[in-house]
């Protein structure tokens, strides 16, 4: 993740450790449990990619996929500024080129405070 990403999710994680202080004092042992609270920052963002209700909850989304080959072909052809010649078939060709220039293969988009921020990684 980039360094905007991290602070957005730091940002995320500062306010749950705030409202999990104020909240903490009035609720029973048993609900706590029950709504995740004192996760570590690991624990918190995973719950946010795992858990629907718990992300919306804290305003964090954070969506991983995978890119179709046609994405990661669309980006070899601006990162290398060409295209694979039209008689070259076959997708692990394609995937060998790919590789080799480190064409991203997956699309991160971290959403916070009306803030979204997408990345690429491998």
């Amino acid at each position: 993740m980039n360094k905007e990403q991290e602070e957005l999710l730091g940002a995320a994680y500062k306010r749950y450790l705030i409202e999990d202080a104020r909240i903490l004092p009035n609720m029973s042992k048993e609900k706590m449990t029950e709504l995740g609270f004192r996760l570590t920052k690991e624990e918190f963002i995973n719950k946010c990619k795992t858990d629907n209700e718990f992300s919306e909850m804290w305003g964090l989304k954070i969506e991983e996929r995978e890119l179709s080959h046609d994405e990661r072909f669309a980006i070899y052809k601006k990162v290398c500024d060409r295209d694979l010649q039209p008689h070259i078939t076959g997708i692990n060709f394609k995937q060998f080129h790919f590789d080799e220039y480190n064409i991203p293969t997956k699309l991160i988009t971290i959403s916070y405070n009306d803030k979204t921020i997408e990345s690429y990684e491998n």
